[in-house]
């Protein structure tokens, strides 16, 4: 029989309520995802000067920095990363304002662990799928770089 293929997804966890992220962290590192865990919206974006995750999940009400001026700072320096919104706290219009933003999710807390998993794995894939479609565009080879991101924005939509 053959093992399933283990994807090495690099996920930074933002959130202040830290018993709350250690567990959701210790959760996702049972299923093969690598986690790292930062507390607050500034170490968020210093550690991304360190390694850069392929997946962020970030609270959005935070103490300082919060999460909507984090994912401003985020797509400004680092586009690449995808970045799932998950919060207790947020409305239609933040959920509006982090899309527009460039959000890849907007999950609201309590969301299952399945759910969060999900949306980290199809935001891994779609980073995985962009970066297909930008070799293939540098290559000159533009319609199979349209092709690609075509087939990523069918798969890109999350569930509801």
């Amino acid at each position: 029989m053959e093992k399933e293929k283990k994807e090495n997804i690099k996920v930074l966890l933002v959130d202040d309520e830290e018993e709350f992220v250690r567990t959701l962290s210790e959760r996702i590192q049972l299923r093969d995802i690598g986690s790292k865990v930062v507390l607050d919206g500034e170490k968020a974006v210093e550690s991304l000067e360190e390694e850069i995750p392929d997946v962020m999940v970030l609270d959005l009400k935070m103490p300082g920095m919060n999460g909507i001026e984090v994912l401003k700072k985020v797509k400004e320096a680092y586009p690449q990363v995808k970045v799932v919104m998950l919060t207790g706290h947020g409305s239609e219009k933040d959920e509006e304002e982090a899309r527009k933003l460039g959000a890849f999710d907007y999950l609201q807390k309590p969301s299952g662990l399945e759910r969060i998993i999900d949306s980290i794995k199809k935001a891994y894939r779609s980073a995985i799928d962009t970066a297909v479609a930008t070799t293939f565009a540098e290559a000159g080879e533009y319609e199979t770089a349209r092709k690609v991101m075509e087939d990523t924005e069918k798969k890109e939509k999350p569930d509801d």
